[in-house]
């Protein structure tokens, strides 16, 4: 079966994922193909909109299929995740910059790639089993797919509470938080469709069918997400967060994060033009990826998490405490990246 299905219907053009038993992870093919559809579709006078979904009702997409890019990493070859991280990140700001509506529909788990291929969109649905969450730091990665400048833009350091731990948004958080835009419960998704179909008119499915998300938890815990995470240093932030019970998950999670993948999220996510532009954020981020089979835990933690999943990566580090700043700012250092 196919990892992916593209078609035109009515007004719409389509594009389903279709790998629901691997959460829908995006293959190097998958962003190949829906990046070549997009080019053509922007020009075509028969589609007013195009639809992003998937199958099934696990996730919507759970991020990057990754296990090539560890294998080839094994051997040496960085030049396949350097061209996969390109290749992914020149797709989502096409997304961005997207002339005709580009509507996401999230049910289920969004993570990582499924962010980068969603959140840019201009119309983002969730429903009530959306959650969605930048988690790159567990696998000794960092927020990336542009997932930075969505982060750096939130006030209260909430960007960097969401980046650091791997928490994970609610879909009033998601609201909240920037991430999506209409809460629509998923039995009235097909409803939606159905009516794109017919007029290719979102904003009229929206007014019919958008209904009142709940409160959110991360708006709530604003005040002391802000004391936590403007720490003078990323060396202070466990510290910060143990004086807060409300927290302790949070804690837990960003304890077992990898270390410098904490550390550089903090500083990139302080760099002004993260938040100005996408373009920014996405070659700020792809100076950490770029190096990352090489230079970082991303590899160790592949293996833990994905390959043999013992949960037990060996990580660089033993805490943030022991990350030096100036390895940081090396994995910072300029690569020149061009879309």
């Amino acid at each position: 079966m196919a990892d992916i299905l593209i078609r035109k219907i009515g007004a719409i053009g389509r594009i389903t994922l279709t790998r629901p038993k691997a959460l829908n992870s995006l293959t190097a093919s998958m962003i190949s193909k829906i990046e070549t559809t997009l080019d053509e579709w922007r020009d075509d006078k028969n589609i007013s909109n195009v639809v992003i979904d998937a199958e099934g009702n696990k996730a919507f997409c759970a991020g990057g299929d990754i296990t090539d890019i560890y294998n080839q990493g094994k051997n040496g070859n960085f030049k396949f995740g350097q061209k996969f991280w390109a290749d992914e990140y020149r797709l989502n700001l096409k997304i961005a910059q997207y002339p005709k509506p580009y509507i996401a529909f999230m049910q289920g788990f969004t993570m990582g790639g499924g962010v980068g291929i969603s959140c840019h969109g201009s119309h983002r649905i969730v429903g009530e089993s959306s959650i969605i969450a930048m988690p790159e730091c567990s696998i000794g990665l960092v927020p990336d797919v542009g997932g930075s400048h969505l982060l750096a833009r939130l006030q209260q350091h909430i960007g960097t509470f969401l980046g650091t731990t791997a928490f994970r948004m609610n879909p009033s958080d998601s609201i909240f938080c920037k991430f999506a835009d209409y809460y629509i419960p998923t039995n009235l998704w097909p409803n939606i469709m159905k009516s794109l179909i017919e007029n290719g008119d979102i904003e009229d499915a929206i007014r019919k069918y958008q209904q009142p998300s709940p409160d959110s938890p991360i708006k709530k815990l604003g005040p002391i997400i802000e004391d936590v995470m403007n720490a003078p240093s990323y060396k202070k932030l466990d510290e910060r967060m143990s004086k807060h019970p409300e927290l302790a998950s949070s804690l837990k999670n960003l304890m077992k994060n990898s270390p410098l993948s904490v550390a550089f999220t903090y500083l990139m996510l302080k760099i002004p033009s993260v938040a100005k532009k996408l373009e920014s954020a996405l070659k700020i981020e792809y100076r950490f990826t770029a190096r990352a089979q090489e230079k970082t835990d991303f590899l160790e933690g592949i293996r833990a998490m994905v390959i043999d999943k013992d949960r037990t990566p060996n990580w660089r580090h033993q805490s943030l405490s022991d990350v030096d700043e100036n390895e940081v700012k090396a994995l910072l250092k300029p690569i020149n990246l061009k879309f």
